[in-house]
């Protein structure tokens, strides 16, 4: 995967997860390398709303898609 997360995204599994819920989450995008007990939930809530998961290979991947300094273990792009 390369390039950016358009503007409109959340980064972090807390708020991956919050988005998800409210059901204003379209890609989710889950590292495969973060830890499962943070990750399982949103995979899980994923597969239950019908939202579409986007495996990335690791943490640090999808800190740089994301346009930040560190890694992350989830991330969302945002319906318009």
């Amino acid at each position: 995967m390369s390039g950016k997360l358009p503007n409109k995204k959340i980064v972090g599994a807390k708020q991956t997860l919050k988005a998800i819920k409210q059901a204003t989450a379209k890609i989710v995008y889950v590292a495969k390398d973060a830890d499962k007990k943070v990750t399982q939930p949103i995979i899980d809530l994923c597969t239950e709303n019908k939202v579409e998961l986007v495996m990335v290979d690791s943490m640090d991947e999808l800190g740089r898609l994301c346009g930040i300094d560190v890694g992350a273990s989830a991330a969302c792009i945002l319906k318009e």
